[in-house]
């Protein structure tokens, strides 16, 4: 049965340093929460994560709170493979009415990655050793910021995604309507395999598969 569409409201001004302040701006919005769609139970390693979302000017905020006994990554610089180096919070747009669609992806230093793919079939007909490369965006297409607390065992992110990031032009965002995904790579040293959730409920773990995807509304 498809999920009903998540709400994503105006926020009040808020200090995007402080996380405190970030908490208390997303207060009462949509809380999404990540799963295991495709497995009949959960890995026993399976980790939270909330995420809620909200829109301010021609913006959209992200706030997500990850779960993690085991916060690590070795990304160095941005555009890398981040689910094959370590933890990373993904998230998936895709503009009502439109193919193109975007990947961004936030790992626990504070690094980005950025794609954009022109459609949803496009992975399946891409080369697979030219389809990363391929689909890479020039960084700075949206801002984000990452507070890390290992004794609390957990990490939280911010980011702040223009509209033009998503839309590739300045649109306004109040009364339309986009579909969204967020998932996670939960890597724990020692283990050879990381733990994998999404807030969509995909059949198989999949995360391109666009037709399972969300909506999301923007509204006042």
């Amino acid at each position: 049965m498809p999920l009903p569409p998540i709400e994503c409201a105006r926020l009040s001004p808020f200090d995007a340093t402080h996380l405190g302040d970030v908490r208390r701006a997303f207060d009462g919005a949509d809380a999404v929460s990540l799963g295991q769609a495709w497995r009949d139970t959960t890995e026993e390693r399976f980790a939270p994560t909330t995420v809620r979302v909200g829109w301010r000017e021609a913006t959209l905020c992200v706030f997500a709170e990850l779960t993690d006994v085991d916060i690590v990554t070795s990304a160095t610089r941005d555009n890398q493979r981040f689910w094959e180096l370590g933890d990373t919070f993904e998230m998936f747009f895709q503009p009502g009415g439109r193919e193109p669609y975007v990947e961004f992806h936030v790992a626990p230093n504070n690094r980005q990655l950025q794609l954009r793919f022109p459609d949803a079939g496009w992975l399946e007909r891409a080369a697979p050793e030219h389809a990363f490369s391929q689909a890479l965006l020039a960084p700075g297409r949206f801002a984000s910021r990452v507070w890390v607390d290992t004794a609390a065992g957990q990490w939280c992110v911010l980011a702040e995604i223009p509209a033009s990031a998503v839309c590739d032009t300045a649109v306004p965002l109040e009364g339309t309507e986009w579909r969204v995904s967020f998932s996670r790579y939960d890597h724990t040293r020692g283990c050879d395999a990381p733990v994998i959730s999404s807030s969509s409920p995909h059949a198989l773990p999949r995360f391109h598969r666009l037709h399972e995807w969300r909506p999301m509304r923007f509204r006042a």
